[in-house]
């Protein structure tokens, strides 16, 4: 059977476009946001959180750095308005869902049993400057802003 010279050029030009779309598609195709990698490396930085609690107000600072390392202050303001200021550091990790923290120097002391220095937090992001930790153990939800990095309490 024979096909008419136009049919050709059209069936050229239609594999040719699909290639080309095809090919746009694999360049714009990036890691998936939700890889460990990209999201561990969007944790890194200054995040604050904002809460009361019985009568208190509270803010924490946390900063996530690139090494590994963190670094969580905290003010809180009693309902008498007497301030008092914490400080905590440690290793933390994204280990794909959660990110973990261990703490290792709360308040300047290493901590002793039988405090559990972990804390772990199932995350997703609210937007680029927001996201939403779930604390499944104690059945929590806590929000951190991002914030501008060398930002203090």
């Amino acid at each position: 059977m024979r096909q008419k010279p136009g049919a050709a050029l059209v069936l050229v030009a239609w594999l040719m476009a699909s290639l080309a779309a095809s090919s746009l598609v694999a360049c714009d195709s990036t890691p998936a946001e939700s890889s460990t990698e990209a999201v561990q490396q969007r944790l890194v930085g200054y995040w604050l959180r904002e809460y009361e609690q019985e009568g208190s107000k509270i803010r924490r600072l946390l900063v996530l750095q690139s090494d590994g390392h963190f670094v969580e202050t905290a003010r809180v303001v009693d309902s008498n308005g007497v301030t008092t200021q914490h400080s905590h550091e440690g290793g933390w990790l994204f280990d794909g869902t959660n990110l973990k923290r261990k703490y290792t120097l709360m308040d300047g002391k290493h901590p002793s049993a039988p405090t559990v220095p972990f804390a772990t937090f199932q995350i997703r992001f609210e937007s680029n400057r927001e996201f939403v930790g779930i604390d499944n153990v104690r059945q929590r939800e806590v929000r951190y802003q991002r914030v501008q990095d060398g930002t203090e309490l």
